[in-house]
């Protein structure tokens, strides 16, 4: 039915994800209590820090990296090669053919 045919009521009909009554079921007062403060709110807003703390603040992060195994390390080292392999081949390939369509349309 179009909005045409529709019977007028005075207000305009609501779109999208508006309240069909019009009346919000959320109020400031408790999405603001459900509000999550994170841990950086929390700090004082300045930027950088002292120079005495970086090594702390290294050494911290350097606690939370997931450090592969012995066995995904040569995994990825034997990946890295095969893709290096791979991917010489195809630039040998490409300047060989390059270099013998130069040499048949130059050489008389």
């Amino acid at each position: 039915m179009s909005d045409e045919k529709q019977p007028s009521t005075g207000a305009p009909r609501p779109t999208g994800k508006r309240q069909l009554s019009g009346a919000a079921t959320t109020s400031t007062d408790s999405y603001t209590d459900k509000r999550v403060v994170r841990v950086e709110d929390k700090k004082e807003d300045s930027f950088g820090g002292s120079v005495g703390s970086f090594p702390g603040e290294v050494v911290s992060e350097m606690k939370k990296v997931v450090w592969p195994t012995g066995k995904e390390m040569l995994q990825y080292v034997l990946v890295t090669f095969a893709f290096l392999i791979v991917l010489t081949a195809l630039v040998w390939g490409v300047d060989t053919l390059t270099g013998l369509g130069v040499e048949a349309i130059l050489a008389p």
